[in-house]
């Protein structure tokens, strides 16, 4: 049976992004085990709040994304119907992974600025705007290609239509964070005359720079190439890298406050408890 030129670069894209998705997969089995006495210690030992609520399903939203991914990626499916539905339910668990994982971010950055109640409100009514408005993007498009061949079964995006445009509104709003972000960490410095980098660490800020990176490789790469396998791969990095980083910046500081603290009382670095009337200083 000959294949046209059309279906060999289609099984091709299959191909990457079987590969690429399967080293993805295991890079975050290999995350998740190595953490496992750390949460089970933080599952254990803190209180139960809205945010260890959210932490829990921002942690193991990712293990449904991987379960419909390689529904995607290896099961052969008759219709345009099937990969529609399947990409469908993908991209809403795929939403749900990044909103759950950017709402570490801005608690983290209400937090630094003691929950000033205009910034609160502010990031808040853009974070909503921009959920709306991603959610009418991401299924406005639902360009899909279904291709079988003996080798590789599947179905993908055949283009990334206008959902690009969705990163472009997270790049815009991680920007925001960032500079939040930065303006504290400006003021910290001068008020504590310390090492610049120590600052830097204290604020989390590489975890902030890495999502700002991801952010706008998905913006670049759709403007760049026109390979549609590389927009695929972009969009499931984004969710499992923002997922451990996340998760690992809430872990990291619940650890270091109860060393501060030497007790299972939280105070607002965590960001467990996220009233203000609770937030310490």
């Amino acid at each position: 049976m000959e294949y046209s030129a059309d279906n060999v670069a289609v099984a091709t894209n299959l191909q990457i992004l079987v590969y690429t998705y399967m080293s993805m997969v295991t890079f975050w089995t290999y995350d998740y085990a190595c953490s496992v006495d750390e949460e089970w210690k933080f599952l254990h030992r803190s209180r139960w709040t809205k945010v260890k609520v959210l932490y829990i399903i921002t942690r193991h939203v990712p293990f449904f994304l991987i379960a419909i991914g390689l529904c995607l990626k290896f099961t052969t499916n008759e219709s345009l119907n099937e990969c529609g539905i399947l990409t469908d339910i993908y991209s809403g668990f795929c939403l749900i992974s990044i909103i759950c994982s950017e709402s570490f971010f801005v608690l983290r950055t209400c937090a630094l600025w003691n929950n000033n109640r205009i910034i609160l409100v502010a990031v808040l009514f853009v974070l909503f705007a921009e959920v709306v408005i991603s959610i009418g993007i991401r299924f406005t498009d639902s360009a899909i290609l279904n291709v079988t061949t003996s080798a590789i079964p599947g179905c993908y995006s055949s283009s990334p239509g206008v959902q690009f445009l969705s990163y472009i509104l997270l790049f815009v709003f991680q920007l925001g964070l960032v500079s939040l972000t930065l303006i504290r960490v400006i003021q910290s410095w001068r008020t504590a005359k310390g090492h610049l980098y120590a600052v830097l660490v204290k604020h989390n800020i590489l975890y902030y720079a890495c999502v700002l990176f991801l952010s706008a490789m998905n913006v670049l790469v759709p403007m760049l190439f026109s390979n549609s396998a590389y927009y695929t791969i972009l969009e499931d990095l984004q969710a499992f890298i923002l997922a451990i980083l996340a998760t690992r910046m809430h872990l990291h500081l619940w650890h270091i406050d109860r060393h501060m603290h030497g007790s299972d009382a939280l105070v607002y670095i965590s960001m467990t408890d996220v009233s203000p009337e609770d937030i310490t200083v």
